[in-house]
This record gives structure tokens, C-alpha cells and sequence, in this order.
């Protein structure tokens, strides 16, 4: 098949990936020009009656669970569609921040419904990209024939609304999915004009091998790395060194434009309450950061060679200079237990705390090939056959996925003991939002105009309509 551009934005009723839901999906095909391809898709998603969404998230949208529930398609619906007609063989998926927002939440939907949630960004061709770190590297090192904008403070901001503002793209409606797909599309074709040789370079970045060709630990060398990790006032880029292996068969790399000095010397120990410190201890003033990160290979990771510094005011722009980086890149290589110390250290790093729920357990192991079988049967057997539908599945978290499964799609399945179970699960959870919940409402009903207040009184009501009664 011919390689196309599928470019997409949600919506959601949250942050979390694994906690919050979809609520609407927007995308648009093009061919690898960036002209659009066939119809653009605009679609609503049911907020199930397990879900009080945040009221700020809610604000910012403007759309109410009671829209999705008129408007919107099923989450198993939506499932279906998306493997069938949008993550089709040989799409590169694009979205602005979605290797770490909008890709999270298509995973766990996937996961939730019965379908592989790896499948759709590997296999057959298939791959993802992210312009948030495209727009970055061009704003750092090839800024030139675009317009830059600024926040109300003075600060350089990459937010894409802004982006699209200053440089005249369409873009009527800032946090509608559909809009935003616009103005993304917008932001990419006017990188590939005005910097096509690091946009064509950072889309050969997708493939993890390319990653790893000019990132690796057997030649180790520096290189140019642009991140939301690093510091504002370079634009996000630095130079950074491979130091040593990470989890799940990454790479961690220290940010060359700190002297290691200061952190060669410090115990394992000490190393070990830097990287695993609060967000309030690196608040304190007298905290030093760890530079050191995961760089994961398959994240499209905005890496270039260091050459590309030598254009223009590369060096300037980023605020280093050669010298001091072969300084810090020999401290490091001089102190091999340096690496040693924090290989050991990042081995303990969890990304999610553990569960009970298996909703929330999609990354705690692989589905095994024969569980597989079980799971296409189960999203292939029509409502009628779910009733008495028992899969002799191995993964321990799978029958308690039917459970939820059947409760969300197709409730008349369930049996009487089932409804129980489902009843204890739906109140827990919803228990443990209503605090946060009301306390954001109170919060953002004092200072909201009429418009507000009705998004408001509507978020009141589906908490009325879908908390438990309390029993008598």
C-alpha cells in the first residue's frame, strides 16, 4: 500500500491515559505531501457512567458527557473503527505531543476493548511521529522562514495555537480536536517548505534503528537533542552523551551542558534520592537536578548529529560550545562507575505505580500468543453469545477485562452476580474522583460567566445521574 500521513487530536475528560477517557477523536489522512486524503473523521465518544470527568478539562473543551452520550459511539465502536479504518497498513500517525499524551489514551482504549494495543503504531508498515518535537529542533537550529511566537509574558512558546496565530494558518478553534488537526497540518507542511532537509531527517527518526544508528553505546558520541525536559531558555536543545543502558532496552544520556564533576563523587544512595526526589524537593532552592534521562528509542526522539550545529549560529543559539563539551564528555568517560551506579538505579524506575484493576495493569507484562486468540474471539462474539461467553484465558487480568468489557458495551450480558461485581467497581471508582470532583467545581463556579455555568450545572447533573444511590 501506499504510505500515507494520519494526522490526530482528542479530547478527554482528563490527563491520565490509563484513568481518563476519550471523549472526542478527530484526524485527517494525507498522502506523504501532506494533501488531504478522503474525508476528515469528527467523532464523539461515549463517557461511560464510571467516569466524573474534571471539570477544568470539561471547561476547556466545552464538551459535556451528556453530548457523547447522544452523539457519540460506543467505546468498543470506537475501537472497531479506529483498527479498521484509521490505523490501516503503512499510516504514519502524527499527532502534537501524542507519543506522551494522545497515544497513551489509544492504548489503554484498545486494551479496555479487546484489541492489541501495541499492534496499531508497529506493525505492517504502520509507525508514529510527533511534530511537537519537530517544531522544536526547527525552532532551536532552523528557525529561519517562520515566524516564532511569544506568550503573554515574553516567553518563547511553542503552544500550537500560537504557532498557527503567528503564522497565519488556519486554526478557528483552539482544543477542538478537528480544528487542531488542522492547524497541525498547517504547522507540518509549513516546516517541510521552509526546512524540509531536518523535517525529511526527523521523519527517518519514527524508525528506532535510525535512533540507534547516531545513539548507542558501542560508539558512543555526542549529539544534538532537543527535549520539553531540557531548558527553556536554549528552546529545549542541548548536547547529550550515551552513558549507559535503561529499562526495556533504552539508553540513558547525560546533558552535557552540566559539568559532571559535582555528581561523580556522590554515593548510589545519594544518586538514587535525585531521581527519585518529590516534585516538592525539586522545588527546594538548594536542589541540583540530575542531568541525566531515558532517551527511548522508539518515542521518535528529535536527535540529530552534532554537525548540524555548525550551520549558522548553531552553537549560539543553544548557548555551548565544543570545548566544553569534550570536558564533561571526558569527566564522564573517566568515571565508568559513574554509569554503573545510575544503570543500577534507573532498574528500580517504574513508570505506574502497581494495581488491582486490570484496567490499569496494560504494562505489567505482554499478552501471550494463545491469550491472543481468546481476545479476537471476544471482541468477534456478537452480544448475544457474551452472555455465557467463558474464554479459558492464562492472563490473570483478562477475565475481570471481560467483566468491565461486557458492563461498558454490552450491559444486557451481564449476569446477576456479574452486575454485582461490576456495582462494587463502578462505586469505587467513582467514589475516589466525587472529592476532587466537587472541590473543582465549588472552585470554578465562583469566577465562571453564563456560558460556563451551564457546563457547570451539567457536570453536576451526570454526577447526580451516575453516582450510587447510598443504600437505605
Amino acid at each position: 500500500m501506499t504510505q500515507t500521513f494520519f494526522f490526530y487530536d482528542l479530547e478527554t475528560s482528563g490527563l491520565s491515559g490509563r484513568d481518563d477517557r476519550i471523549m472526542q477523536f478527530a484526524g485527517q489522512r494525507t498522502d506523504m505531501n501532506l494533501q488531504p486524503v478522503g474525508e476528515p473523521y469528527n467523532i464523539l465518544v461515549k463517557l461511560n457512567d464510571d467516569t466524573l470527568p474534571s471539570p477544568d478539562a470539561i471547561l476547556v473543551t466545552g464538551i459535556t458527557p451528556q453530548q457523547t452520550q447522544t452523539d457519540g459511539l460506543t467505546e468498543a465502536e470506537f475501537a472497531k473503527l479506529l483498527i479498521e479504518e484509521v490505523f490501516m497498513p503503512d499510516t504514519i500517525t502524527v499527532g502534537f505531543n501524542n507519543l506522551r499524551f494522545d497515544d497513551e489514551f489509544i492504548r489503554h482504549t484498545l486494551w479496555r476493548n479487546f484489541y492489541d494495543p501495541y499492534e496499531w503504531a508497529w506493525s505492517e508498515g504502520r509507525s508514529r511521529w510527533d511534530i511537537l518535537d519537530v517544531v522544536r529542533m526547527t525552532r532551536a537550529l532552523r528557525p529561519e522562514g517562520i515566524e516564532w511566537p511569544l506568550d503573554s509574558e515574553g516567553n518563547p512558546t511553542n503552544r500550537l495555537e500560537l504557532l498557527s496565530k503567528a503564522n497565519g494558518l488556519e486554526h478557528s478553534k483552539a482544543h477542538d480536536a478537528l480544528s487542531d488537526v488542522e492547524a497541525l497540518i498547517g504547522v507540518a507542511k509549513l516546516i517541510k517548505t521552509k526546512q524540509p532537509k531536518l523535517f525529511e531527517h526527523l521523519l527517518a527518526m519514527r524508525d528506532k534503528k535510525a535512533v540507534q544508528k547516531l545513539v548507542n553505546l558501542d560508539t558512543k558520541q555526542p549529539f544534538v537533542y532537543v527535549s520539553g525536559r531540557y531548558d527553556s531558555e536554549f528552546h529545549k536543545a542541548t548536547v547529550a552523551f550515551p552513558l549507559t543502558s535503561a529499562p526495556n532496552g533504552n539508553v540513558l544520556v547525560y546533558d552535557l551542558r552540566y559539568n559532571p564533576n559535582e555528581f561523580l563523587e556522590l554515593s548510589a544512595n545519594d544518586l538514587a534520592k535525585k531521581v527519585f526526589a518529590t516534585w516538592e524537593e525539586r522545588k527546594a532552592e538548594d536542589f541540583v537536578k540530575l542531568p541525566a534521562k531515558v532517551l527511548q528509542y522508539n518515542r521518535c526522539p528529535a536527535v540529530a548529529p552534532l554537525g548540524v550545529l555548525e550551520q549558522g549560529d548553531g552553537w549560539q543559539r543553544i548557548g555551548l560550545d565544543l570545548e566544553s563539551i569534550e570536558a564533561h564528555k571526558n569527566s564522564l568517560l573517566s568515571r565508568p562507575d559513574f554509569a554503573e551506579k545510575l544503570r543500577s538505579i534507573y532498574e528500580k524506575t517504574k513508570d505506574y505505580k502497581p494495581s488491582s484493576d486490570p484496567e490499569a495493569q496494560l504494562y505489567d507484562s505482554f499478552v501471550s500468543d494463545r491469550d491472543k486468540l481468546r481476545i479476537e474471539s471476544v471482541r468477534n462474539a456478537q452480544p448475544g453469545q457474551l452472555a455465557d461467553f467463558q474464554p479459558e484465558f492464562q492472563d490473570e487480568r483478562l477475565p475481570g477485562l471481560l467483566l468491565h468489557y461486557k458492563a461498558r458495551s454490552f450491559p444486557s450480558s451481564l449476569s446477576e452476580s456479574e452486575v454485582g461485581q461490576w456495582e462494587m467497581w463502578r462505586e469505587k471508582r467513582l467514589q475516589s474522583q466525587l472529592p476532587g470532583f466537587l472541590k473543582a467545581l465549588q472552585r470554578l463556579a465562583q469566577t465562571s460567566n453564563d456560558e460556563r455555568q451551564f457546563v457547570l450545572q451539567e457536570l453536576q447533573l451526570w454526577a447526580e445521574a451516575i453516582m450510587p444511590a447510598p443504600e437505605a
